[in-house]
C-alpha cells in the first residue's frame, strides 16, 4: 500500500511555503496599506477618530471671575453682613 501510516506522518510534516508567503505578505501589505491610507486621504482618519469618540467634553463653561473682580464681590458681601 502506498498510503500507509508513514507517507501520512511526512505529509503532515513537510513545511508549507505558500501559507507562510502568504501570511508574511499580509503582515508586511497591512501597515503600508493602511498608513498609504490616512497619510493620502487624512479625512480617513478623522472620520475613524469623530465615529469612536469615547472622551466627549461638555461645552466651556463661564470662565472664573479675576482677581480684581473677586476683590469686588467679597467687598460687596462684607457690605451686605454689615447693613
Amino acid at each position: 500500500c502506498t498510503y500507509g501510516p508513514r507517507h501520512a506522518t511526512a505529509a503532515m510534516t513537510k513545511p508549507r511555503f505558500g501559507m507562510e508567503v502568504f501570511k508574511f505578505s499580509v503582515y508586511i501589505a497591512m501597515p503600508i496599506i493602511m498608513v498609504s491610507v490616512f497619510v493620502w486621504e487624512p479625512e480617513n482618519l478623522e472620520g475613524i477618530i469623530k465615529q469612536c469618540a469615547y472622551v466627549v467634553y461638555p461645552p466651556e463653561g463661564p470662565k472664573p471671575p479675576s482677581q480684581d473682580e473677586m476683590r469686588k464681590i467679597i467687598e460687596a458681601n462684607r457690605k451686605k453682613r454689615l447693613d
